[in-house]
């Protein structure tokens, strides 16, 4: 069984410089053989780089945010003890 999907296209009309225009060309050989195709693969991935900022932004908001500093001194307690309880899950000896 095979089954069609339907894609419904908008079209987007642009203007760019001339020389813009070439460096498109220039940079679409040989890996593209049309402009539509090069721009849309350059839209999906700025697209892409604006939601992995957009992600990291909304991260940097949890980041920094304990109202207590963790001494040295217990930091390496819970690395000892979770180290311990990684090897006993593990079956390592420590």
């Amino acid at each position: 069984m095979s089954v069609l999907l339907s894609l419904t296209m908008e079209s987007i009309t642009i203007k760019v410089e001339e020389n813009f225009a070439d460096e498109i060309r220039e940079a679409m050989n040989p890996d593209y053989s049309t402009k539509t195709e090069f721009i849309r693969e350059a839209i999906r991935d700025k697209l892409k780089r604006a939601r992995e900022e957009r992600a990291l932004e909304e991260l940097g908001k949890y980041f920094g945010k304990a109202k207590t500093k963790t001494t040295y001194k217990d930091e390496r307690r819970i690395r000892n003890t979770v180290g311990k309880e990684l090897a006993k899950k593990f079956g390592v000896r420590v």
